[in-house]
């Protein structure tokens, strides 16, 4: 036997983690069988990849599991009825009732929970290794992917961004030859998968991953060089899947020999039958631990089953969507703020909010393509590196999804950061990780996501279909997303100020015509516009005009050019939340509303809009509620085309409709 320079105590200690997943497994069979539990992914033959990983690091370097490393878990010593609550789907489990099985994460235990999107756990990892640099720790991050989340792009973008800026990551694939059904020869063609790290520029090794022993030594050793030459690595671990992908799938697509073999490879019992043979422990030894670790589950399993059935408590639910907001004691209120100010442009006003932001937050890091040396697409980080250095201004490869995840590793340490997608249409390469990853861990279980993404948007400069489109309502649409959308340099700043002190995902759309050819007075002092608030711009007695960004310019505009109507506008300035009150008050002064956005008329925020208002405030109205829109067609690039495209070619026409009622 090759102890690996282990005493026989910590050889036992490593049994004992290995055969208490397997034992608990088990038992979940069981309950599954018997309806107690809804659903079971397992990982029963693969234990020596998890335990051994979980082991070789230290209790507080962040994992990124998957749905069958269930050793990670235990193996940071979780209690075990906690965990049996969760996988019950009781309140009192890690996500009260919200996650499955191992959809679940706890910062006390530095595990990151995955989603079903297999691949974006890998991008986290690079944040958290990202701020362990940035603080000059001493530590790794690790993640684990399948052989069929190899296939993934999110696998390629977090490998290509861990290589490219030296950070000290663990990749481990395990390959158990199959991805669901689909065996490895349908899902890769090279040799095997280690050898893509050369690609990346990193090294990699190809393991036993059923080898306990083996597992936890190499994962040791590369841990010590990932630390000490600053550079991710690849290990791939071989292994097989005794059970389905889940239970409900059986394994009838896999060849009856192939379980034979692995079956002698069994990592519980042949570690065990080791230890054996080189006199660690006895045969007697090993029921008393298999004794004591079967009191130890049943016990805690009566224990989970004491918990009190879970309640729905509706407000609770919606409460816990977003992270509470605390404060800034350093940002005075904008009614505070000396209203005189200095004439700044639209882009120079975010530029002053994004430095004053840098200044007050040292953890807050900036990334994106482009925005370090040459400033940006649009110039508005121009002098940062200079000012505040590469490590906190950071050009990105093309790897939007991975760097938003990164970001939210960030968030995971206790950093913020700002993501430039250098065009609100190039966010969709990255909105997974927005959606359902930034979204959703608040609620999910507790996570805050402290995370800006600015997005330049909107049409009118003659950018054509992937450079000008108005995307705010696909996310309106996504619990857990703040969005901004400021008109003005005033707001621009205090709302990117606002942005970058909550701790939530915020989507700040910044419209790219207004950078240039608008100007306001701006405060010189460090000041907040509160999200969520919005801003009567004038009252009127005829009709309401609800609105925001570029097209609040459109209906000062119209207004200004017809003197003969008294108008009320509203500028939203957020989207979510919504500012009803506001509303309500804006439908009360005329009666008469026409909501306007540059965004398509079918699906945008206008409908939703409308369709409060109707609810809510019907006995006020006068007419029906119009919406003026941009047509619903991709946005063209001539430019009188785009002209008979935007919602503003129409705006007087539907003026005068609702003006006739």
């Amino acid at each position: 036997m090759d102890r690996k320079g282990l005493s026989n105590a910590e050889l036992i200690n490593l049994y004992k983690a290995i055969l208490l997943p397997r034992m608990i497994e088990e038992k979940m069979l069981v309950l599954l069988r018997q309806g107690k539990i809804s659903k079971w992914f397992s990982g029963i033959g693969q234990e020596a990849i998890a335990v051994g990983a979980t082991l070789a690091l230290e209790p507080d370097e962040w994992i990124m599991p998957l749905h069958r490393n269930l050793g990670v878990f235990t193996s940071r010593q979780m209690p075990l009825h906690k965990l049996f609550m969760q996988w019950q789907g009781n309140k009192e489990g890690y996500s009260k009732g919200r996650e499955r099985s191992f959809h679940f994460g706890t910062k006390a235990h530095h595990i990151c929970g995955m989603i079903s999107h297999l691949g974006p756990q890998l991008a986290i990892a690079d944040g958290v290794a990202l701020a362990h640099q940035l603080r000059q720790e001493q530590k790794v991050s690790l993640a684990f992917t399948g052989d069929g989340g190899t296939s993934e792009g999110d696998f390629h973008e977090a490998l290509n961004v861990a290589a490219v800026w030296g950070l000290p990551v663990i990749f481990i694939i395990e390959n158990n030859g199959y991805g669901l059904s689909t065996p490895v020869n349908e899902q890769y063609k090279c040799e095997s998968l280690v050898e893509r790290a050369k690609g990346y520029g990193m090294d990699g090794i190809r393991i036993d991953g059923n080898d306990l022993l083996t597992v936890f030594d190499t994962i040791r050793g590369v841990r010590d060089y990932c630390i000490r030459e600053q550079k991710p690595y690849l290990i791939e671990c071989m292994t097989f899947r005794m059970r389905g992908h889940e239970e409900a799938s059986g394994t009838k697509y896999v060849p009856k020999e192939l379980f034979e073999e692995w079956g002698r490879r069994d990592p519980v019992k042949n570690y065990e039958q080791e230890l054996v043979t080189g006199g660690v422990l006895t045969e007697m030894q090993i029921a008393d631990i298999r004794n004591e670790l079967r009191i130890y589950i049943e016990t805690e399993l009566e224990t989970a089953y004491q918990a009190q059935a879970l309640t729905p408590d509706t407000a609770e639910e919606v409460a816990d969507v977003f992270a509470p907001v605390v404060p800034n004691t350093a940002a005075i209120l904008r009614d505070q703020a000396n209203s005189e100010g200095r004439e700044l442009r639209f882009v120079d006003a975010i530029q002053e909010g994004m430095r004053q932001s840098m200044q007050q937050h040292p953890e807050l890091v900036l990334m994106g393509q482009d925005i370090a040396e040459y400033g940006g697409a649009f110039k508005i980080t121009e002098g940062f590196v200079q000012e505040f250095g590469k490590a906190r201004v950071r050009n990105t490869p093309l790897c939007e999804s991975a760097i938003i995840g990164s970001a939210l590793g960030l968030s995971l340490k206790g950093f913020k950061s700002m993501v430039e997608m250098q065009f609100a249409d190039f966010v969709s390469v990255g909105f997974n990780q927005i959606v359902n990853n930034l979204a959703k861990i608040h609620y999910r279980w507790g996570q805050n996501a402290d995370v800006v993404v600015r997005m330049p948007t909107g049409a009118g400069v003659g950018a054509g279909p992937f450079h000008s489109q108005s995307n705010e309502a696909w996310f309106a649409h996504v619990p857990g997303l703040k969005i901004v959308y400021p008109s003005n340099p005033h707001d621009a700043k205090g709302l990117l100020i606002a942005a970058f002190n909550d701790p939530n995902p915020v989507l700040y759309f910044e419209h790219k015509a207004l950078y240039r050819s608008v100007s306001g007075l701006v405060p010189e002092q460090y000041y907040e516009v509160p999200i969520g608030k919005a801003a009567t711009i004038q009252t009127g007695s005829d009709i309401t005009i609800i609105t925001y960004g570029a097209a609040v310019h459109w209906a000062k505009e119209y207004v200004a050019a017809h003197p003969e109507i008294s108008a009320t506008i509203l500028d939203l300035r957020s989207l979510v939340p919504l500012d009803y009150n506001a509303i309500r008050t804006a439908v009360q002064s005329t009666g008469k509303v026409l909501i306007l956005h540059e965004d398509n008329l079918f699906g945008g925020i206008g409908g939703e809009i409308s369709a409060w208002i109707s609810e809510h405030c019907f006995e006020l109205l006068d007419a029906p509620v119009l919406r003026c829109a941009s047509l619903d067609t991709p946005i063209p690039f001539n430019m009188d085309l785009e002209k008979n495209f935007l919602a503003k070619s129409r705006l007087h026409a539907t003026v005068q409709q609702l003006m006739q009622y």
